[in-house]
């Protein structure tokens, strides 16, 4: 087996922990890091070169691909340098912040013939994946309404990291973009969007500047709808996904963890992660409220991610590998390679930001103009 080089913009949480990951795969090896603040260190952890230069790392012989792990709002260069220097890029989401920048990022990779990878790592999850098969082999019908909610309680914290800071994050829109993502995996895109909301209950310096509850709206083409909760101002934290079909229902607990198939001959369960073992230890996490933030799993560098949250990352860098070294892409996850489920979910989310801004519904049509995707 070859070996395919990577090189990591960004080793904070996340990104040092796909390092970690890459560097155990056979076949893979992490050449160099970038990360002014926490990149010499891990770069001794993965035995790995430092640069403190981005343009030097993309340029690189000795990496394939770049995995770009940064900040939501510094996600656009390095994607835009490692395609002007023909590699194959892995993203984490949100790819971008607006569908204009989301749209150049994946234009670029494509004018350079090179691999583009969104990191939205829900699809991995094994209920995502048996939810979309049930729903394709008709078990639950058509699918009618889906309904998300992510949501909890946000205490002050000890210092306000830039995922509270609207221009840096998005807000929980964008950081979040994973329900918003799936629902559009499972049911395409909508034509209509409205979303309201507003920061409630966390104004102040020992805050940040994003709102803290949104209600979104979804309708889509062919009279089926959506609807999803983000935020943290609610009291009594919920997390799921909820799928309505003609003849019968999903529900998948991000919660209590684990997936739930209701049709008139019962109920089924399911597992939502690989292994029970991973399931419970999702369910530990929430009810112990480890760092937990408004349904979120506040990870901070030097720490490592819980057993779930690190089996759906193992997945992730599992299948990038394994498409790095040649395999066909299946055609489930065909849009997370060519840029359309992350174009989609962006322009979801700026239709969702114009209209809360504008106080209207907004057509997908005004953030797309004669785009097709």
């Amino acid at each position: 087996m070859k070996t395919v080089n990577y090189g990591i913009v960004g080793t904070g949480y996340f990104g040092a922990g796909l390092g970690r990951i890459l560097k155990d795969l056979p076949g893979a090896k992490v050449t160099c890091v970038y990360d002014p603040n926490h990149g010499e260190e891990i770069a001794k952890e993965l035995s790995c070169d430092f640069t403190s230069n981005l343009e030097s790392l993309c340029a690189r012989a000795d990496v394939d691909c770049v995995v770009v792990a940064t900040p939501n709002y510094l996600h656009k260069e390095p994607v835009l340098i490692a395609a002007q220097n023909g590699k194959n890029v892995f993203c984490e989401k949100p790819i971008a912040l607006s569908y204009k920048d989301c749209v150049e990022m994946v234009e670029a990779c494509q004018n350079a013939g090179v691999i583009f990878m969104a990191g939205h790592v829900m699809n991995f999850f094994n209920g995502v994946r048996r939810a979309k098969q049930f729903i394709n082999e008709g078990k639950i019908g058509n699918i009618l309404y889906c309904h998300a909610a992510r949501n909890g309680w946000e205490p002050v914290q000890d210092s306000i990291s830039w995922k509270k800071i609207r221009s840096k994050s998005g807000g929980h829109l964008y950081h979040h973009i994973h329900e918003l993502d799936c629902i559009q995996f499972l049911m395409g895109m909508p034509a209509y969007a409205t979303m309201v909301g507003g920061n409630v209950a966390h104004q102040g310096e020992e805050f940040g500047d994003e709102d803290d509850m949104l209600l979104i709206s979804l309708e889509f083409p062919n009279n089926t709808y959506a609807m999803l909760e983000y935020g943290s101002a609610f009291r009594w934290s919920e997390h799921y996904l909820l799928i309505q079909g003609t003849e019968g229902a999903i529900r998948l607990d991000m919660k209590d963890a684990g997936m739930t198939v209701r049709t008139p001959q019962g109920e089924e369960h399911y597992l939502l992660h690989r292994n029970q073992e991973e399931d419970d230890d999702r369910t530990t996490t929430y009810n112990t409220k480890l760092e937990m933030d408004g349904a979120v799993l506040y990870g901070k560098p030097g720490k490592t991610p819980p057993l779930w949250l690190q089996g759906v990352m193992e997945m992730e860098m599992e299948y990038l590998n394994e498409i790095m070294h040649g395999q066909e892409v299946e055609e489930e996850f065909a849009n997370l390679l060519n840029g359309k489920a992350a174009r989609n979910s962006i322009a979801t989310a700026d239709a969702c930001t114009k209209s809360i801004r504008e106080n209207k519904k907004v057509a997908l049509s005004e953030i797309l103009g004669k785009a097709t995707i």
